[in-house]
């Protein structure tokens, strides 16, 4: 569940920054160990030992983050904690996560009265912190904007993000391909929104269709699910009573997918695709079965934040992307959104997060 600016980010080479590619180039070109499934990428990766890893100045990092309802945040948490603990000249400082706008208001003050050398933060609501975290960019605290984005640009120092509308777009041309592929015409399209009023919402759906049309295609019926489990499996109840015969359904969200799919398997129905969002472990195994409805789902990886505590550290250290030519972390970076099949399935596995 997530709030971000649509297609906006830092190029290298001519193509967006993916996250696999960003951990590298915040830091060294040392390879990274593969993670076991279960755990955080950040949690197992073999401490560099050159470049920008060297232990250097020592810095504290805040952190503040939504509670841990969800299971893409609570990754979030996981993987800050875990980069944090890579580097032997970093003091992670988090503050209680919380859903209340207030109660976060407090923390971030908190760790601005500490006086913290940089603050990663991803607020629960980018217009209610932009304040506080305004705040600390004067009290000369750079502030790493995780995710949900400040409307103002004094308000961060630098943002890193998933691509919203590219994950629609992602969906689109995966769902519009096999579609393609396989002859089908004026298809029933269904899509499964998570909260429709959130801008990150309808900039997936703006990308999922602007795709589709590429194809001739549209969407036949849409809803939101609210990005709970319990409301995936009302709205794909709902939706597949509605429609006797579907062709192909994009869930946005793989933690309410769960739900989905359980609407999907108690209705007996398996004559559609599905393409699911995200990128949970949950819905990779689905695809690895080769036995789910759920065909692909488009990454939104929560490993953003250990790219986050990575540039934080940098920030704080005054030192620059070692990959790249400039002397200072860029000010936006937007992570590709990646198409996961069962043919790629295996290299992603290791950075899904558990649902």
């Amino acid at each position: 569940m997530t709030q971000t600016p649509g297609r906006r980010g830092f190029l290298l080479g001519g193509a967006v920054l993916g996250a696999g590619a960003l951990v590298s180039a915040c830091t060294s070109n040392e390879p990274a160990a593969q993670p076991g499934a279960a755990a955080p990428a950040a949690a197992t990766t073999a401490a560099a030992t050159g470049g920008n890893d060297q232990p250097g100045t020592q810095v504290t990092i805040g952190f503040s983050a939504p509670a841990a309802d969800h299971g893409w945040i609570a990754a979030i948490a996981k993987n800050a904690e875990a980069a944090a603990k890579q580097y032997s000249d970093v003091v992670f400082k988090p503050v209680e996560p919380t859903n209340d706008i207030n109660q976060q208001i407090s923390a971030v003050e908190s760790l601005i009265q500490a006086k913290v050398d940089v603050l990663v933060l991803l607020p629960n609501d980018g217009q209610q912190l932009n304040q506080v975290a305004r705040q600390a960019m004067d009290a000369g605290i750079p502030v790493v904007n995780l995710d949900r984005v400040f409307p103002d640009k004094l308000s961060y120092r630098t943002w890193i993000g998933g691509d919203n509308y590219g994950m629609g777009v992602a969906a689109g041309h995966y769902i519009g391909k096999t579609l393609k592929e396989k002859g089908v015409s004026n298809p029933v399209i269904v899509e499964i929104q998570g909260i429709a009023t959130l801008p990150l919402t309808q900039d997936r759906s703006k990308g999922f269709a602007d795709a589709l049309k590429g194809y001739g295609f549209s969407v036949t019926a849409k809803q939101d699910a609210q990005f709970t489990v319990e409301s995936g499996t009302e709205v794909a109840a709902n939706l597949l009573q509605a429609h006797k015969k579907i062709d192909a359904i994009w869930n946005h969200d793989d933690d309410q997918g769960i739900g989905v799919l359980a609407a999907i398997k108690e209705a007996n129905r398996s004559e559609f695709i599905m393409v699911g969002g995200a990128g949970s472990a949950n819905a990779m195994r689905e695809i690895q079965s080769g036995s789910s409805v759920l065909a692909a789902t488009v990454t939104y990886s929560p490993t953003m934040a250990s790219s986050a505590i990575k540039l934080a550290r940098l920030i704080a250290q005054g030192k620059g992307m070692s990959d790249l030519t400039e002397n200072q972390v860029p000010q936006s970076i937007t992570l590709a959104s990646e198409t996961v099949t069962k043919d790629n399935v295996a290299t992603y596995l290791p950075l899904g997060f558990e649902s």
